[in-house]
């Protein structure tokens, strides 16, 4: 299936810097450049990973829970992607595994925290390889 996808797809030419980026591969970028469409839709760098879900929705006050507010806006798929590729990129890759944010918040928190900071990492650098590398 994945030939198939190859064959008919062709990546655009500024997404072909994100086969660069450890953990991305052929069929994640061609995830990703699917899903997000134009990048320029996004005024600033903190807007992507919103969008991919990669930071939390969790409000608090006093250090008690007041919500989850707007928790499934995004898109999950973009949201799957990341994942992966924090999961990629943690497993062939190891400075991502020695990664300051990934390890404060892996000894923290738990396993999946620290892979979603990871993927936000990766949203964000996505976000700037694609947006500032190729100005129109």
């Amino acid at each position: 299936m994945e030939k198939e996808i190859k064959g008919v797809a062709k990546l655009k030419e500024e997404l072909e810097r994100l086969i660069t980026i450890t953990g991305i591969g052929n069929i994640l970028a061609l995830t990703i450049m699917l899903e997000v469409g134009n990048i320029k839709r996004f005024e600033k760098v903190g807007h992507y990973p919103s969008y991919c879900r990669c930071v939390s929705s969790i409000r608090t006050s006093n250090d008690k829970k007041k919500g989850e507010c707007n928790h499934k806006n995004g898109n999950k798929y973009l949201c799957w992607a990341y994942v992966e590729a924090a999961n990629f990129s943690r497993r062939y890759c190891t400075e991502a595994e020695r990664f300051y944010t990934y390890q404060r918040k892996k000894s923290k928190t738990n396993k999946l925290v620290a892979t979603k900071a990871l993927a936000n990492r990766l949203a964000r650098v996505s976000y700037y390889l694609i947006n500032y590398i190729f100005i129109d």
